[in-house]
């Protein structure tokens, strides 16, 4: 593994076949959101309009790709959070740290109401008990996981089933032998007549991962060691988070050349959980078009799993059928764990930015505050929210759009953080740049085309 001197403040990127070892914190990010954008949204879409939107598709993903780089190389050469970073920009104080956690509130509260709704659709199937029923308690053992500290080993037999049932799809889409022909066609930039961006707004927002958990990379890069160590005095400056990170413009030559090693690092993990979400999606594009549009099935309400479930029980009977149903409910309910767990973090991590300075105690100790918002705001709200209104498509349906919306926000805040905060030989090049910032115009573009829509301005029908 790589290993540091002890007078650098960067250890040595790894090389050779360490690099494979070293990957990890992308495929997090990659999983975070699969039980709303591949497992729900995507079948939605083909069944709907096919593989007319396969150009939106790519787009979304890849351009993703450069915006989580740059939250990535941030996180790399600083060893800090973008939320540390944000609240750190000029302006009004705090400023940018309320655009992004208000918004963020309501995304918490809403997707996980959603998440797990979806999943008790799973558990109607086969236990006795209303929808309801099933998500409170669905939720509150998610929530007792979590706050116990014990979900970690269920994340990682989730990911096996995860992955076994991504490979399963891929398989079934391959046996469908769809037409090539008609894929390449829905290449081409193209809005399909009678088009409802409310469905495909959230489709993008959370198609590998909203603005949430492109925020959340930045605490697993660190997490896993990429880059630049925290300066090791945690606990005398826990009142000032702050003071745990170093100024990377102050490095010698030899760390930032170090640095641009794991920036490499992390960009090669970057692209590994972008290859596997285009490959994953594109397969649940092709079931939802060729299994649920020629019966007009679309997954609604408290049937999203049955109807789901058809991907693969209408080409292996019953075996499908049910395999699909429990990845169904694995996928909605690991999503809720990990949204609980990164929601929580997000909230704790800015909450102790907005705190006065005079603040001491356990309300200046981020474990603390996490368990708050865990208690509160991603079990007791979401619980409410559900009991009003009761449906978890158009939940999620709402949370995506407020993320698609959001992600042009991150992508400014992070390009601008990037620029006042690192030296120039770890800025991105001006092509970098300039694509990152497309790729904030591209959801800006959905989001304001939506809501001109909502509003009656424009008429897409």
């Amino acid at each position: 593994m790589a290993t540091a001197e002890n007078n650098s403040a960067v250890p040595a990127a790894p090389k050779g076949k360490e690099i494979i070892r070293w990957l990890g914190p992308g495929f997090l990010w990659m999983v975070s959101a699969a039980g709303s954008g591949e497992l729900l949204f995507t079948p939605r879409v083909g069944s709907m309009y096919g593989y007319s939107l396969l150009w939106a598709l790519f787009a979304a993903v890849i351009l993703k790709w450069f915006i989580n780089r740059e939250i990535g190389r941030y996180a790399v050469c600083t060893g800090a959070s973008v939320i540390d970073g944000f609240a750190t920009l000029p302006g009004p104080r705090n400023l940018a740290l309320w655009i992004i956690l208000v918004p963020q509130l309501f995304v918490a509260v809403i997707s996980i109401a959603g998440l797990a709704g979806g999943a008790a659709t799973a558990l109607i199937l086969f236990l006795p008990g209303s929808a309801t029923v099933w998500m409170v308690v669905s939720i509150l053992l998610a929530t007792t996981l979590v706050l116990w500290g014990k979900y970690k080993g269920i994340e990682k037999a989730s990911v096996i089933l995860a992955s076994a049932l991504a490979l399963a799809s891929i398989v079934a889409a391959i046996s469908l032998s769809p037409s090539l022909t008609e894929m390449a066609k829905g290449l081409k930039p193209t809005i399909p007549q009678n088009i409802n961006l409310a469905e495909i707004l959230p489709w993008l927002g959370f198609m590998m991962s909203g603005a949430a958990g492109l925020m959340w990379y930045s605490y697993w890069i660190p997490a896993k060691g990429y880059g630049m160590k925290k300066t090791g005095k945690k606990e005398e400056d826990e009142s000032n988070p702050k003071k745990q990170h170093r100024d990377p413009k102050k490095l010698s030559a030899d760390d930032k050349n170090k640095l641009k090693g794991w920036i490499r690092q992390m960009s090669l993990d970057n692209t590994t959980a972008v290859g596997g979400t285009v490959i994953v999606t594109v397969s649940f594009l092709i079931l939802g078009t060729e299994m649920l549009r020629p019966e007009g099935l679309v997954p609604e309400e408290n049937k999203v799993a049955s109807t789901l479930g058809r991907l693969l029980g209408d080409l292996w009977g019953p075996v499908g059928f049910w395999f699909m149903v429990v990845g169904i409910f694995i996928g909605f309910w690991d999503t809720v764990l990990s949204d609980q767990d990164g929601h929580s973090r997000l909230f704790a991590n800015g909450t102790r930015h907005l705190l006065p300075a005079k603040a001491k105690g356990r309300w200046t100790n981020e474990k603390f505050l996490q368990r708050i918002f865990v208690i509160v705001l991603v079990t007791i709200l979401p619980i409410i929210l559900y009991l009003v209104i009761g449906n978890p498509v158009q939940l999620l349906k709402l949370a995506g759009a407020i993320e698609a919306a959001h992600i042009p926000v991150v992508t400014g805040l992070v390009l601008y953080l990037n620029k006042k905060s690192l030296p120039k030989e770890l800025q991105p090049s001006k092509i970098v740049f300039s694509i990152t910032a497309l790729a904030g115009l591209f959801f800006s573009a959905f989001a304001i085309v939506y809501l001109l829509q909502l509003t009656g301005v424009i008429n897409l029908n």
